[in-house]
């Protein structure tokens, strides 16, 4: 019978973002008292105004040191930060990725052990996965190294160097969780799935993307590190990746959730690579962000196909459940509606009840 890990008091890096913010709320709503992590003060106090049992605390991956005196007294480490959204706006980001995502993580872990803390759950990637197209992917199925571009690399070598803090230390317990492309309410970044939901509602898609994925609702996700902490075996994987679907499967389910028009007309990979190049050149002149790169249309193109993953594993050992993809994509619908101010879809937009159906 597998020994249940009580928790009272967690540190959780990376805590306004997307996955972050929603692991925050689920442990406040267990009871837990949490030291959030983040770089942006007045964001947090923002983020978590009202939310008892939150401390926030100042802290950037580049930089453990820095924070590492408030991991004392918690019971675990929940790592959800990592660099990723700027690795595919085109040019070369490898330093960057090394030194937040891979070093960032071993100072991390080596620093909890340091401190006294004994459970430690780093949030990988289903990037460190690779499988035939249309086969389900287990937690075993391994991408190589060479195999992957340089954020999923970065997420290919955080896992190895916290495993190698795990070997050097065999009294520190450490779980991974794997998550697939992670949507739900909170995501003020936004991150891209509340990106691509704002340019869905907003009529800004001129056509549906190829490409499948794997959607999981960040708040499963949340209670998938939760759980992992808990109850998890030490140095096991385990999957969160959620749904299979393609582009095609979700554009109409947002503009059914959202009640507006969607595009019908199919964009193949061939236009994608050219809107793609005609992108990098605009931005190399202007300095202006890529809306599309090359790096993510390769990326679209290589994984096409290859996001069944089996959770066997993880509904097995840990209990986890999926919500429906229609209620992630409803609740996210809402909270941008009501609650993220910044983000928010106009009512103009929102209100096409008669013309859509």
């Amino acid at each position: 019978m597998v020994k249940v890990m009580v928790l009272k008091t967690v540190f959780v890096t990376g805590a306004t973002g997307l996955l972050g913010n929603n692991l925050v709320r689920e442990l406040v709503s267990d009871g837990v008292r949490v030291k959030a992590a983040v770089r942006d003060r007045h964001k947090a106090e923002t983020q978590f105004e009202g939310l008892d049992g939150v401390e926030i605390v100042l802290g950037d991956m580049s930089n453990v040191p820095a924070f590492a005196v408030h991991l004392a007294a918690c019971d675990a480490v929940m790592h959800t930060a990592a660099y990723f959204r700027d690795s595919y706006k085109g040019g070369s980001h490898w330093e960057e990725l090394k030194r937040i995502n891979v070093d960032g993580a071993a100072a991390l872990a080596e620093a909890a052990y340091k401190a006294g803390v004994r459970r430690f759950v780093h949030v990988s990637s289903i990037a460190v996965l690779i499988g035939q197209r249309g086969r389900p992917i287990t937690e075993a199925d391994d991408r190589p190294e060479k195999d992957a571009d340089d954020y999923y690399r970065s997420k290919i070598l955080s896992e190895r160097a916290v495993r190698q803090v795990a070997v050097a230390h065999p009294d520190m317990h450490v779980t991974y969780v794997l998550p697939g492309w992670m949507w739900g309410p909170g995501d003020a970044g936004p991150t891209s799935s509340g990106q691509t939901l704002l340019d869905i509602v907003r009529g800004k898609l001129p056509g549906i993307p190829p490409g499948s994925f794997s959607i999981v609702d960040a708040r499963d996700v949340a209670r998938a590190v939760i759980l992992a902490c808990e109850r998890g075996r030490a140095g096991e994987r385990y999957l969160a990746a959620g749904r299979h679907m393609t582009m095609a499967d979700l554009v109409p389910l947002i503009g059914r959730e959202a009640e507006v028009r969607v595009p019908k007309t199919r964009l193949p990979f061939a236009i994608l690579y050219t809107l793609a190049v005609v992108q990098e050149a605009y931005a190399r002149v202007t300095g202006k962000p890529v809306l599309l790169s090359l790096a993510t249309v390769k990326l679209l193109a290589k994984e096409d196909g290859r996001s069944h993953y089996d959770h066997a594993k993880s509904q097995r050992e840990l209990g986890l459940q999926f919500r429906p993809v229609q209620d992630t994509i409803r609740d996210t619908l809402h909270w941008y509606r009501n609650i993220g101010q910044q983000h928010a879809i106009p009512v103009a937009v929102s209100s096409k009840v008669g013309a859509t159906r």
